[in-house]
């Protein structure tokens, strides 16, 4: 996995757990795809 992708699947990790954000609030958050967080948080 390239080294952007692991830092954007730990941020998105860490922002779900602090916050108990959704997956559309995470993916808006960091202005990335719904699909895309499920596939770095899963």
């Amino acid at each position: 996995m390239w080294e952007y992708m692991q830092r954007r699947a730990r941020q998105c990790a860490e922002y779900i757990l602090e916050t108990g954000a959704t997956v559309r609030a995470c993916a808006a958050h960091f202005g990335v795809s719904k699909s895309t967080v499920h596939t770095d948080v899963n």
